[in-house]
């Protein structure tokens, strides 16, 4: 990718100030809370940088608890949760494996979202032949318990919730978010559904394709499935160059670190990570990347 480097934030450069200030009047000072956090109390961790988003892992210690099988609508998963309450709740995301697939073919995005300051969920599917739509039932059953009865409810916010999918659980992201409006975020990766038509859309949605997909060809799914995107909807289509079908299914950078700017910026409303997807990405591993910049 080509990084823009980041600036030093001046609220550092206060908080220097009065420090040192102090010191020469020989009095204590209150430590200056980060102006961000104050404006967005969703904030979480450090300044970011394109190094941050890009890493393995975030600043966050990970914990995770398997799901049974027999919970209801879902066919149990995985919990991937930051390991600390210090600072407060966090947002969550529900990732659906595709056709065929098992939550072992997405579970390598819960330890880099979660570590990032995410609770998310991967799932498995009743079955592994289930179509769209019932991903998308599964997708937001998972949801419900997720924030309703699971270990780990207490740390989510359940107003801060986002949903993921590959190939036809991408089609389910797709869905899901058509029936309920109030989750803030959804991220299809290399989605495959029937409709292509999603105007009806008001969840700020991103959209992985690929070059190469012979699946779900990016020229009949991914692409035409943006572009029915409303033009006032925040939306990004991100493709990816000589990649297949199952690009999501191991550890990809440019996923990984564009899906993280997305939840940060509409989940937990942190405008620090709009640099990363307004203008976006670009590289020899991007193929294309188009966006309704500036949200």
């Amino acid at each position: 990718m080509q990084h823009t480097p980041s600036t030093p934030r001046a609220r550092q450069r206060v908080t220097g100030v009065l420090a040192a200030l102090a010191v020469a009047l020989g009095v204590g000072v209150a430590t200056v809370p980060a102006a961000g956090a104050a404006d967005n109390p969703y904030e979480r961790g450090p300044d970011p940088s394109w190094s941050s988003i890009e890493a393995l892992r975030g600043p966050y210690t990970v914990d995770d608890t398997s799901v049974s099988r027999w919970v209801s609508g879902f066919g149990g998963g995985t919990i991937y949760y930051p390991d600390t309450t210090r600072d407060g709740d966090f947002g969550a995301a529900v990732i659906s494996p595709g056709y065929t697939g098992t939550q072992s073919s997405i579970d390598w995005l819960g330890p880099r979202l979660a570590s990032q300051g995410f609770v998310v969920l991967t799932i498995d599917t009743n079955s592994v032949y289930d179509q769209p739509d019932s991903r998308a039932d599964q997708l937001q059953a998972a949801l419900d318990y997720l924030t309703g009865s699971s270990d780990v409810a207490d740390r989510i916010d359940p107003d801060r919730l986002a949903l993921m999918g590959h190939s036809m659980g991408g089609g389910g992201t797709l869905r899901a978010v058509d029936d309920d409006p109030s989750i803030k975020a959804a991220i299809p990766m290399t989605p495959w559904h029937i409709k292509k038509n999603w105007s009806s859309v008001s969840t700020p949605t991103l959209i992985f394709g690929a070059e190469r997909d012979s699946i779900a060809p990016h020229e009949t799914h991914a692409e035409p499935f943006y572009d029915s995107l409303s033009r006032s909807l925040p939306k990004a289509y991100l493709e990816l160059n000589n990649a297949s079908h199952f690009a999501p299914n191991s550890s990809n950078t440019e996923i990984a670190s564009i899906s993280i700017a997305w939840l940060k910026r509409f989940v937990d409303d942190d405008t620090r990570y709009e640099q990363f997807v307004c203008p976006g990405p670009s590289g020899y591993a991007i193929e294309k990347y188009e966006s309704s910049c500036p949200f």
